[in-house]
């Protein structure tokens, strides 16, 4: 792990966390859900 994208895997072992309850189609409706409207760049995933 690297400093600089630290915040990065909190988000991602909080998100886990967060869903840890649900059934696998519950998670993958709200993943989707939360796509609406949203763009993520090569760049953005990068940087």
């Amino acid at each position: 792990m690297s400093e600089a994208h630290l915040q990065r895997y909190v988000n991602e072992f909080a998100g886990r966390c967060n869903m840890a309850g649900q059934t696998t189609m519950n998670k993958v409706d709200q993943v989707v859900a939360g796509m609406i409207g949203k763009r993520l760049t090569y760049r953005q995933l990068i940087c």
